[in-house]
């Protein structure tokens, strides 16, 4: 059984203080584990609802936003200058790659495409794109081989540029199982993984959560793996540091319920895409989490419909 472990990297905070703590926790559980960067400007103080989440720290007892992320993470994008992630954070970023964790790559700008994505045009989406890719070979000097789109906002120009810009695999949505995505009988030769389970923000904010019992209720849901198993996603500035217990606990339960913990780049691997099933690329909601968001939708042309003689 296999848990792939993709972790969303887009604040500075998150970069200098999550990375770290929660590669080190990989590390001692034999964990490997998928990082996506944003490598741009980290604008947290213009997006504090939908980035560091006040709801969640205080459900966790946590406290303030001040006293976990400082004043100076709240005002990034506002009234101080917004930081390069990528660049004020590259001698972290390249140590936790070279212990031989997976980097990938998300928007330039998470903010900005949180906020616009879902509705922008094919230039403003290649920008992101683009810019998201150079930046991420300046700092590790080579191609992105894997695209992550933040909270899981998708349009159909950024899920045909998977396959124009050149990436192996893609995470950009929910859903159950890898599969080859479709856009109204257009296939997309960019195969995606998808987000099987909840997050921990998602799930905190629901009736009867409770930090004691948080890892239960993934646990639970970890009981069968399934098929294909499952891919869990983590902010390295929330579960790397307020939530970061809880994220121990979820280690130790799965290495308990016989999982292997792995990157995507693993389950990627062993992939054969021409027998993928094939899946329209739909939107809709998440239980904890607002908006629409990038889903797996149906089955497109399954293959036991093709090679059942319906065309015979």
């Amino acid at each position: 059984m296999r848990l792939a472990l993709k972790v969303d990297v887009r604040t500075v905070r998150g970069a200098l203080v999550g990375v770290p703590r929660l590669a080190e926790l990989f590390r001692r559980y034999g964990a490997g584990a998928s990082f996506f960067l944003c490598p741009g400007p980290d604008r947290s103080g213009r997006a504090i609802r939908s980035t560091l989440r006040p709801d969640v720290l205080r459900l966790a007892g946590a406290g303030s936003l001040r006293s976990n992320y400082g004043l100076a993470q709240l005002l990034y994008g506002t009234l101080l200058p917004s930081p390069a992630i990528g660049r004020r954070c590259a001698a972290v970023l390249r140590e936790v790659r070279a212990a031989g964790f997976e980097f990938g790559v998300q928007a330039w700008d998470a903010v900005a495409w949180h906020a616009r994505a879902a509705t922008a045009d094919a230039a403003w989406t290649l920008d992101q794109m683009r810019r998201a890719r150079e930046g991420y070979e300046r700092l590790f000097g080579e191609r992105p081989a894997a695209h992550a789109a933040p909270d899981w906002q998708m349009n159909i120009d950024a899920l045909r540029l998977t396959q124009r810009l050149g990436f192996d695999y893609a995470s950009d949505c929910r859903g159950t199982h890898p599969f080859v995505p479709v856009h109204r009988a257009e296939i997309v030769a960019c195969p995606q993984i998808p987000t099987t389970l909840p997050t921990l923000d998602e799930l905190i904010v629901q009736d009867g959560a409770t930090l004691d019992t948080l890892h239960e209720r993934l646990l639970a849901l970890t009981a069968d793996a399934g098929e294909f198993g499952h891919v869990f996603t983590l902010r390295a500035e929330l579960d790397g540091i307020v939530l970061a217990p809880i994220v121990e606990r979820l280690l130790d339960g799965w290495a308990g319920q016989g999982y292997r913990l792995s990157s995507l780049r693993e389950v990627a691997g062993d992939l054969a895409q021409d027998a993928l099933p094939r899946h329209e690329m739909t939107g809709g909601e998440v239980a904890g989490r607002s908006g629409a968001l990038a889903l797996q939708g149906a089955e497109f042309l399954p293959l036991s419909f093709v090679t059942g003689g319906a065309f015979q």
